[in-house]
């Protein structure tokens, strides 16, 4: 009896609302654990449905099987997507779906924070500057990838490859004293996974880690089999740090030198002569600009309530990789090639961090990735993105949003 109700419960309205919306949901919906999680707990959704939706390849396609599977989940199931949306970052598309003139026949003008004029017909949004909602990733056009694909790596497996993002944002006060928590941080982490989950990208999301924890998470994350079908992969790290280092929750540092070394040719073979993008949002020293907002580190500053310090010192530990590859007549390959990194500060230099919106790097390289990944390079996307230092080490280019 409670199947066939929830067969045929949703109101006619809100099955037609979904259908003349699904188009732009296709486009826009982002598909994860947390939204699915949250219509598991009021019952729309069972385990094994949201294990079969998560099961799909792309995102697209899990939006495209919850669309199939809500009208068919009862009278209820309307608003608690709605909801879901809302608790997910996805407010505009709550918006359009339940403030849309076609629901009660009157084209309307809405107000979005008191700010912002959305016309639901046109499907046209304005959203206010601190508003989190960001531009969708957009695929590059048939003729851009067919014209550069043969000057830049294959981007066209799904998913298009795996990402790893280690935040750590509350370190252990009994072990140290000098880490503060790094408010915002968790803001970053929810920009991460986003922006590279609309990128087609597995993302695997690690909180507050000690230096040992992050040393085995990466291990394990290198060590993956699926780096064989994939053409690509990424890490994020985020925490206080130093040159060459960064910090885990214990106040033990885990040096960069060693992260690189896990996905080199050597030590990664699934990953060779394949693009392997790091982002370290970390400081890497003590020097910092006049008349900035926030810096991310542990020692505060004459602000109450948004200055903080994220550095320590630690002695530059340079080494030099010997060189890898096979004897005979193979090809060698370079101990370490096919890498990009982006940090987030200078040399010597502190990173900058808001407390309510994340990281200033993590911002504009969420923007950047946004605006450019369909039809540039990553190296010339990177240029575009404040306080970006990096060393580049690809041979042809990256165009990460393909066909």
């Amino acid at each position: 009896l409670l199947g066939k109700m929830l067969e045929c419960g949703m109101l006619e309205r809100d099955r037609q609302t979904l259908k003349r919306r699904s188009a732009s949901l296709l486009k826009h919906l982002m598909v994860d654990e947390m939204l699915l999680m949250l219509l598991q707990a009021e019952d729309i959704l069972t385990g094994n449905m949201a294990e079969s939706i998560m099961a799909e390849p792309t995102s697209q396609k899990r939006s495209w099987h919850l669309l199939q599977i809500l009208p068919k989940r009862g009278p209820g199931a309307f608003s608690c997507f709605c909801a879901a949306l809302r608790e997910t970052n996805q407010q505009f598309l709550s918006d359009m779906l339940t403030q849309c003139p076609e629901r009660d026949g009157v084209e309307r003008h809405m107000k979005v924070d008191g700010n912002v004029n959305i016309r639901c017909h046109s499907m046209e949004f304005s959203l206010d500057a601190d508003s989190p909602i960001k531009s969708p990733v957009l695929p590059c056009s048939a003729d851009f990838y067919h014209s550069h694909c043969q000057k830049a790596y294959s981007m066209t497996s799904s998913p298009r490859g795996l990402a790893l993002v280690i935040s750590n944002v509350t370190f252990d006060p009994s072990v140290t004293t000098e880490l503060d928590t790094r408010k915002g941080g968790e803001v970053d982490n929810e920009v991460l996974r986003k922006v590279f989950t609309e990128l087609d990208y597995l993302v695997s999301l690690h909180v507050d880690l000690t230096a040992e924890a992050m040393k085995s998470c990466i291990e394990s994350f290198s060590r993956r089999p699926d780096h064989r079908a994939v053409d690509s992969c990424v890490v994020c790290l985020l925490s206080h740090g130093v040159e060459g280092a960064v910090y885990g929750t214990d106040g033990q540092l885990l040096q960069l030198d060693w992260v690189f070394k896990a996905f080199d040719n050597a030590h990664c073979p699934l990953l060779q002569n394949k693009p392997k993008m790091f982002f370290i949002q970390a400081c890497r020293g003590d020097e910092m600009d006049v008349g900035v907002e926030q810096i991310d580190g542990p020692i505060r500053t004459g602000s109450p309530s948004c200055e903080q310090r994220d550095a320590g010192r630690e002695r530059q530990n340079e080494s030099h990789p010997g060189q890898g590859g096979h004897d005979g007549r193979r090809i060698k390959l370079p101990q370490r090639s096919d890498m990009i990194c982006g940090f987030a500060s200078l040399k010597g230099t502190a990173a900058m961090r808001n407390t309510k919106k994340g990281s200033w790097f993590i911002q504009d390289l969420d923007m950047a990735l946004r605006l450019h990944a369909r039809d540039t390079h990553l190296a010339d996307i990177l240029m575009q993105v404040k306080s970006f230092f990096g060393f580049f080490l690809f041979f042809t280019a990256i165009f990460i949003s393909s066909v």
